[in-house]
């Protein structure tokens, strides 16, 4: 069946979401300007544009993320005010954008279920998570093993997952950006076939795809947006190429091919008979001065690995690098200059490797992720502290570089010791000292393969240095006590459902925590969490920000440091029994050990446990 006698057109119901007049700016800028669109049941409707001319915007506003500034959105004939994310998936809004949002570590049955796992009690009903799971992939024809994870899945395979989710979940105007982007030829055929699957079972259809070729053979009709505006809509049987690029563009575009420079006979890059386990065998190449080479292939053909490869992230199996006829050992001095993401995610350092971030600001914010794992920091010019770090590095002296591997072992020696008479100093103190708190929990974790997420900031450096976290993904630690550490050890345990995960959180930044929310998903998704609070009473981060930034303001003359005193705050443990989890509250160190140990069996069976620790300082 091709669109032009698709009977879903020729034969309209009434429009399932009709948008009129919807307008949006951000800053003064306007991103769109009194945009109309119809969708229907059993349609694919392409939305086409070049960069900036308000698709994004338009799906945005569709799903929830933006509100607009002025126009209307009718979903079954009914104004919609206030369009939410939450209740656009109420009226059947769903979006599958280009970045894949799976849980990787988790089943195929998982990710179609999330949200909406079938219990009994308090235990998951696998076997039906895996039968409502096959029921949703081939009621759309997906053939996809539900015991696989998402991680082991193609591109395409993952793209049919998210979808047969969403169609699930109820949705039926379903919003697809460029669903078939970097995939080979046959899986985008997979993908555009589910998607006329989709058509005929009466779904409405948002498809954004640059290919053009693609569009015309998919869409029922197309809208396509210029500057914020629409410029047009038509039947795709009544547009042409020429005619559609006339529209996205404003007007007639030659195609010409500009004159290359040519490259300079000097080899600037070569690389020789590179290979890395089955994914790169005897990879060769000669990149000349002044010349761009393209590495071409569909998702999947190991392009990243060999990125990885010639950056120094991994190391080959065997082969030779060159760059200007010089050999360059492969991982052993990977730079990354002005980059936002050196390694995403930021726990996922390069495996073996140091890591030294040298900025002016190590810390700045231009960085995407607030807290980069890295080795050491040097502060200062990039430029002249890379030329400084060259030149010793060629002045090498034997004799000095020995000297200092002596001085490191010592200094590792003497806070070894140090450490330990801590630990004794904390265990023979009065009252709960952090330190002790540290180390018991390190004590019963040892061998449990436990991760600890953490979110003090007066006891952070207690927390990483006594609990000695070093192991692979074993320590993440929330930057700034902004209220993110109860969410992020969730998504954590939810990525890790085998493993212990525990968060260490001061008593302020638990108070900045949605605790009450964060309580809920963990119990409605069976993410069982062992928190621990080291609550000293006082906001003492704060009081030494205001020592630090207002040394003579009027905190420091009256003594009165507003809003740093947490006496007041009721029993913060209390908060989870509404919930049905195991509460402690210690004051002595005779009832740490056995508290910390009644809560991770809590945890073990299943249960969130909150251990409130009040702490000496």
């Amino acid at each position: 069946m091709t669109p032009a006698n698709n009977p879903a057109v020729e034969d309209r119901p009434a429009a399932v979401l009709r948008v009129r007049g919807v307008s949006k700016s951000f800053g003064g800028a306007a991103a769109l300007k009194g945009v109309d669109l119809d969708l229907y049941p059993g349609e694919i409707h392409a939305l086409m544009g070049m960069n900036g001319a308000g698709k994004s915007t338009l799906v945005q506003i569709l799903s929830g993320i933006h509100q607009a500034d002025g126009g209307t959105i009718e979903v079954d004939g009914h104004v919609q005010h206030g369009l939410t994310v939450r209740k656009a998936r109420r009226l059947g809004i769903a979006s599958v954008p280009q970045r894949r949002e799976l849980a990787m570590g988790l089943t195929v049955a998982e990710n179609v279920m999330l949200g909406d796992l079938p219990t009994r009690g308090r235990t998951v009903r696998w076997r039906t998570v895996r039968q409502e799971a096959r029921r949703a992939l081939h009621g759309l024809g997906i053939d996809i093993d539900v015991e696989r994870t998402a991680g082991s899945l193609s591109v395409a395979e993952q793209t049919m997952v998210e979808v047969a989710r969403e169609v699930r979940r109820g949705g039926r105007i379903l919003i697809l950006d460029e669903p078939t982007a970097c995939l080979s030829a046959e899986s985008a055929d997979q993908i555009r076939a589910l998607v006329r699957t989709l058509r005929d079972e009466g779904v409405a259809v948002v498809y954004i795809s640059h290919y053009i070729d693609e569009v015309m053979a998919v869409a029922d009709r197309l809208t396509v947006l210029r500057d914020g505006g629409v410029v047009r809509t038509a039947r795709a049987s009544e547009m042409d190429h020429v005619g559609l690029i006339r529209a996205m563009v404003g007007r007639d575009v030659v195609s010409t091919r500009p004159e290359r420079p040519t490259p300079k006979d000097e080899v600037g890059i070569s690389v020789r008979g590179l290979t890395h386990g089955r994914a790169i065998r005897d990879f060769t190449v000669d990149v000349r001065k002044g010349e761009i080479v393209a590495v071409l292939g569909p998702a999947g053909d190991a392009q990243s690995r060999l990125f990885d490869l010639l950056s120094g992230r991994q190391r080959p199996d065997h082969g030779q690098l060159q760059v200007e006829g010089r050999p360059v050992p492969f991982g052993r001095v990977p730079a990354a200059l002005a980059s936002r993401a050196p390694f995403y995610p930021p726990s996922r350092r390069p495996a073996k490797a140091r890591i030294v971030v040298i900025d002016e600001v190590p810390q700045r914010p231009h960085v995407v992720y607030q807290v980069l794992f890295a080795d050491r920091y040097l502060e200062g010019n990039v430029t002249n502290t890379l030329r400084q770090l060259t030149k010793r590095a060629k002045d090498l002296d034997e004799a000095a570089v020995t000297a200092r591997r002596t001085a490191q072992e010592q200094r590792h020696t003497a806070e070894l010791a140090a450490v330990t008479a801590a630990e004794t100093k904390a265990a023979d103190g009065e009252g709960i000292d952090p330190v002790l708190v540290a180390a018991t929990l390190r004590t019963l974790l040892d061998g449990e393969d436990a991760i600890v997420v953490d979110e003090t900031i007066t006891h952070s450096r207690v927390v990483k240095r006594h609990m000695q976290t070093d192991a692979p993904d074993s320590y993440f630690y929330v930057q700034g006590g902004l209220g993110q550490g109860i969410a992020v050890a969730l998504g954590v345990k939810l990525a890790a459902p085998q493993r212990p995960v525990v968060l260490t959180i001061g008593d302020g930044a638990f108070a900045y925590n949605p605790v009450i929310q964060s309580y809920d998903a963990s119990k409605a998704y069976e993410l069982p969490l062992l928190i621990v609070v080291f609550n000293n009473r006082v906001y003492k981060s704060m009081n030494l920000n205001h020592r630090r930034f207002y040394p003579d303001g009027a905190a420091a003359e009256t003594g009165e440091w507003l809003g740093t005193d947490l006496h007041r705050l009721p029993r913060l443990a209390q908060f989870a029994e509404p919930f049905g989890m195991h509460t402690e509250t210690v004051d002595t160190t005779d009832a740490l050990v056995p508290a910390l140990e009644r809560a991770l069996k809590a945890v073990a069976e299943g249960t969130t446990a909150v251990v409130d620790v009040l702490v000496t300082r």
